[in-house]
């Protein structure tokens, strides 16, 4: 591969990785925390991140583009995952990196995208009709913003975790 597209394949790792990193790092420390403690009148607030500024979706895109460049890298460094360069210091860290950030990714997709997107349908609904929420529909917003919330730290920890691994893994022996 030449050098420009291995430098570029970089750029995307480590630019779609930080943003992928501080956006999970910021919704799980601050933004979830607040909407919780604020209750049912978070779920504006939601509704705009999720359905207008689609933030799942950058960060989906993130996260997909973050691990495909990973892997595609990985290959390149491994010679095609060779087990010898895979039994390395360096092999091991980029794989448990990598490793991490797929599970982080499956989590998110598979829990807070569906919870994000039933979060918009209620408040949608709500906004429709106007007026504030039933006792239902609050209910419910609670406990999906908790089950987000949830999520995010989890997956928050996955991802801080695999930088950590990869930021380490050139100087492991």
């Amino acid at each position: 591969m030449s050098n420009t597209v291995m430098i570029t394949l970089r750029v995307v790792h480590i630019v779609g990785g930080a943003f992928w990193v501080g956006a999970l790092v910021f919704v799980a420390r601050f933004l979830m925390p607040s909407l919780r403690a604020i209750g049912p009148q978070g779920a504006p607030i939601m509704d705009q991140l999720v359905r207008v500024r689609r933030l799942p979706i950058a960060m989906m895109g993130a996260a997909i583009m973050t691990i495909l460049s990973g892997v595609i890298l990985m290959w390149q460094a491994s010679g095609g995952f060779q087990p010898a360069w895979m039994a390395t210091g360096p092999g091991r860290f980029f794989s448990m990196g990598g490793g991490l950030a797929i599970l982080a990714a499956i989590l998110g997709m598979a829990i807070n995208t569906p919870a994000a997107r039933r979060i918009g349908v209620i408040t949608a609904a709500i906004q429709a009709r106007g007026g504030a929420p039933s006792s239902e529909e609050s209910t419910q917003l609670q406990k999906l913003q908790a089950r987000v919330g949830v999520t995010a730290v989890v997956v928050a920890v996955l991802v801080v975790l695999a930088t950590a691994f990869m930021a380490s893994a050139r100087d492991v022996s």
